[in-house]
């Protein structure tokens, strides 16, 4: 019952590089000749007139055509700050790093790199002439300028490294510690351990490349020159303690903290990165948030986390989970471990073996006694214990030679990330808490600034960059709100990003004859809701019949598995109703998350072809009625409102020509759940030249897989079974049977690393699709990646409020080259307004900057689910909704929970196949069902 980290670490290091070593000493060796060829094999010659086969060459992102000019000006202010770089002919020089133990083995323990680098930064520093380095934490060094040699190598002695050190605190022994080993250990305060270091020369990166690239000449050396600037930075915030998180950090300041619920603390720091721009480089600082594990005793996040009223009644299997790889500190010693499990038994029945001082048998050998480990804690080494004696102990030694610690003992240590998904609450409770009015949040990033002292950096010295205390000016412009077309041929202006329907009719309304009400023990007075729906209906121009019957759940059905439930309640709907219904009303018990909601969903839309709203009815009034008749009325084929353009076909280069617009979306499983299959979502426009009209085509695919891979899915000759061919050919029928002769697709969700794979292969996989229909049809193509999630904000300088809804920028902080723009559809009620980053990758159709901007505003605008203009075009958005909803098909939940351990959906027999969701019926299939 004894082990220390350091054997654990060794270990793995091991195991860890085997497979690395092996393919480099493969790549050492030279190559075996070719075999002779048989003397009678007659070599074929290669016919002169064959054809080569000619490469594709790939596409790149399109350059700017120019600025856009409409719109009322305003100037603003950006969360970007200049960066000046006086040494542009300096060069970086890229160094690989190696880490060995003293037996030769590798390193494979994160976190321990940055120590080792540290102490032969300090110990070797004549040798290293002086020259301070950026260390990414991992196998990569940077220097401003070269090192003495190409190949330096260097032993230094590291001691203290708690997380690698036994003591007395932990396994018991005639000292405390069961054998010789541990023994001789605790003689020495620390235990010391000897690394190898060696730095070889790997590249050499011409600081130049930054200046080309701010004048639109990227290359892999301005991206590599922009990623050691951003370690440069990671390296200062590393020195400061801090938790690094890609491209943010965070400090361990508790007036950061800020509890979310379940043990978990949403932790405010900082992102920062280097961007090239128009206005030359700057570097983006943006608030960012993680979620970490609430420090402390262990106990106390236990019963956080598991909503505990005390230690007694914690579900143990579920706390062994949630702790495992977790680090604690120990009482009273401040020994780092890291946790490896939970002792089976309590701490007073865990027995083991402990040498007796000085009493020997007959044959010299020690005496034995057996002890529990409260006894040992307790009796022996004079602790007393409050709680634990009748609790699972820690376990932070290995499997099978555990180090059990009592509960009690043991802190969790701070700054420890939270990887798992956020529950509904917790999630809105860390969105109110971390949100900032936009003055609070300037003067946030202003005082980063200050603490974050890179004046000081002397790396950022040696390269000559210094970094600006201003935000950045720039000029935005406010376009006008689209016009909106809505009932009996009114036209009407959104004021403020919003519009209403009190005393207006939706555009084009449904009548809903054949309907019932289905009621899953939901507290509501149904009658009531039947009658103020139908009376709300009428006054927005929807006629509504009296419901067939309200369909109320069996008492005995309430407390069996939802999928029973939903099949019970079809057998009562079933038996009942003279026919298919148009619609069902279902209400639900719980507002959010209703186990029942999918599998509700589900058998409508894939077994029956049933339309159906659900709806958790708590505080209904008016307003809430008409957002739930905006939903029923889009569902059913109705309208609530659209553009006046679309009315008088006046959209430029669209309404003219047969046009379809696509948005595409792939959302992927909770983090760590590595085998829950990725749902990718395409939505696109109908019955052209209308633009408001969506429908939607929803596959799974392999699990974290970005790229949509079923766009073709060619499964015969003469069959394709890809998304683009039932989009394409819905469009078709639904436009008077016209083809679309332009394509404009809006693609949400990738980085800028993943561009050139949506150019290169998702835009020739919709090409295929469009050829395997008709060979000689050459569409045209738009292609717009729009992106939330990155780090710009803008700011009024003169007043407390949000950007104006409609404020765009496209020069300053936009791409030198590139073409792309932030917009601000959305009236910023609360928080910082988020703009979306619009990159036109391709335009093949030739928009104006004007007319393309514009566009794009007025798809904020046609959003059927609310009457306020939304922050990004409404067919990414419907694209997210259709994924969400058709992943709730399937529970793909119930896979394991330990599902991050099986490295995501391969096993030894190849990959997993990824589960099908069903296709909807064909009386819902092209409707808005996602709405």
């Amino acid at each position: 019952m004894e082990a220390s980290d350091a054997e654990v670490n060794g270990a793995n290091g091991v195991n860890g590089t085997n497979g690395v070593n092996g393919a480099n000493g493969a790549a050492d060796e030279a190559l075996p000749p070719p075999p002779p060829i048989p003397s009678d094999v007659v070599p074929l010659r290669v016919e002169e007139d064959s054809e080569p086969v000619v490469k594709k060459p790939l596409r790149v992102p399109v350059a700017r055509r120019g600025l856009a000019s409409k719109g009322t000006k305003v100037q603003l202010i950006t969360n970007h700050f200049k960066v000046n770089v006086t040494n542009v002919d300096g060069h970086f020089f890229h160094y690989s790093v190696a880490l060995f133990y003293e037996d030769g083995r590798p390193v494979d323990g994160k976190g321990i790199g940055r120590k080792v680098l540290d102490r032969v930064h300090e110990t070797y520093k004549a040798e290293l002439e002086g020259k301070d380095f950026a260390y990414d934490g991992e196998k990569s060094l940077f220097t401003v300028g070269a090192l003495p040699r190409n190949k330096l190598e260097f032993t230094v002695v590291l001691e203290d490294i708690s997380s690698n050190r036994s003591n007395g605190n932990s396994s018991p022994h005639a000292d405390g510690s069961p054998n010789e080993n541990d023994r001789k250990r605790l003689r020495r305060p620390y235990q010391s351990k000897t690394y190898k270091v060696e730095i070889s020369y790997a590249a050499k990166i011409s600081m130049q490349s930054i200046a080309q690239a701010l004048r639109g000449q990227e290359s892999e050396n301005s991206q590599e020159a922009l990623r050691v600037l951003d370690i440069i930075l990671r390296q200062h915030a590393a020195k400061q303690g801090c938790l690094l998180v890609r491209q943010s950090f965070f400090h361990n300041d508790v007036n950061n903290f800020t509890d979310v619920g379940g043990g978990v603390l949403g932790c405010r720091g900082f992102h920062s990165s280097f961007r090239t721009t128009q206005g030359g480089l700057s570097l983006n600082i943006d608030v960012s948030t993680t979620m970490i594990i609430q420090p402390g005793p262990v106990v106390d996040f236990l019963l956080a986390n598991q909503n505990a009223k005390d230690p007694f009644s914690l579900d143990w299997a579920k706390a062994k989970r949630v702790l495992k790889n977790l680090r604690v500190k120990t009482i009273p010693t401040n020994t780092e471990y890291k946790i490896t499990g939970l002792s089976d038994k309590i701490c007073k029945e865990l027995m083991f073996s402990m040498k007796q001082r000085g009493e020997q048998d007959e044959n010299g050998e020690p005496l034995m006694t057996e002890l529990s480990v409260y006894d040992y804690f307790v009796n022996v080494r004079k602790m007393p214990l409050q709680y634990s004696r009748d609790l699972p102990c820690i376990n932070v030694g290995k499997p099978k030679r555990p180090t059990y610690i009592p509960l009690e003992l043991c802190s969790l240590v701070s700054l420890q990330r939270y990887t798992k998904a956020l529950t509904t609450l917790q999630r809105s409770s860390l969105v109110e808490k971390s949100r900032q009015k936009p003055q609070d949040r300037m003067k946030t990033l202003t005082n980063a600034l200050k603490i974050n002292n890179y004046a000081d950096e002397p790396l950022l010295r040696a390269c000559g960059v210094s970094v600006s205390n201003s935000f950045t000016q720039v000029e935005g412009r406010v376009l006008a709100a689209p016009r909106l077309k809505v009932g009996n041929g009114e036209d009407f202006f959104p004021r403020n990003g919003r519009w209403n329907f009190n005393n207006k009719k939706l555009v084009e309304p449904t009548s809903i004859e054949r309907w019932a009400v289905v009621n899953f023990s939901a507290r509501c007075q149904i009658q009531n809701l039947i009658n103020d729906l139908i009376k709300c209906g009428g006054l927005k121009g929807i006629n509504i019949s009296r419901p067939f019957d309200v369909f109320e759940e069996s008492p005995q059905h309430r407390r069996a598995p939802p999928l029973v439930r939903v099949e019970k309640m079809f057998e009562t709907i079933m038996a009942k109703l003279p026919g298919p219904p148009q619609f069902f009303l279902c209400l639900l018990p719980e507002r959010k998350n209703s186990l029942l909601y999918g599998p509700w969903k589900r058998k409508n839309l894939a077994e029956y072809g049933i339309v159906t709203q659900c709806i958790a009815p708590t505080r209904v009034n008016d307003q809430y009625l008409t957002n739930v008749l905006l939903k029923i009325n889009a569902k059913l084929g109705g309208l609530n409102s659209k553009l006046s353009i679309e009315t008088t076909s006046s959209i430029p280069l669209i309404s003219k020509v047969p046009t379809i617009i696509l948005g595409m979306d792939v959302s992927h499983g909770s983090p760590g759940q590595s085998d829950v299959p990725s749902i990718a979502a395409v939505v696109s426009s109908r019955q052209w030249p209308l633009i408001s009209k969506y429908r939607a085509s929803v596959r799974t695919q392999s699990p974290k897989v970005e790229m949509i891979d079923s766009l073709f899915k060619k499964v015969a000759d003469d069959k394709d079974d890809g998304i683009m061919r039932e989009l394409l050919l819905d469009f078709y029928t639904s436009s008077g049977k016209r083809k679309p002769d332009q394509i404009i697709i809006f693609r949400d969700g990738v980085s800028e690393s993943q561009f050139n794979q949506v150019l290169n292969v998702e835009l020739n996989q919709i090409i295929e699709a469009c050829k395997f229909l008709d060979e000689k049809w050459c569409p045209k193509f738009v292609v717009i990646i729009a992106q939330k999630n990155h780090h710009t904000k803008f700011f009024q300088p003169a007043s407390p409020d949000n950007v104006p809804p409609g404020t765009v920028i496209d020069n300053r902080i936009c791409h030198p080259r590139n073409n792309d723009f932030y917009l601000c559809a959305q009236a910023g009620m609360i928080g910082t307004t988020r703009p979306t980053h619009y990159h036109v990758l391709l335009d093949e159709v030739g928009f104006s900057p004007d007319d393309l901007q514009e566009f794009v505003h007025s798809l904020s605008y046609v959003y059927q689910r609310s009457t306020t203009a939304i922050s990004v075009v409404a067919p990414v958005c419907y694209a997210h909704l259709a994924a969400t909803q058709m992943g709730q098909f399937m529970k793909f939940d119930d896979m394991s929970e330990t599902s991050s351990s099986h490295g995501g959906g391969v096993t030894a027999a190849g990959p997993v196949p990824v589960p099908q969701l069903p296709r909807l019926q064909e009386k819902v299939c092209n409707s808005m069902f996602f709405v």
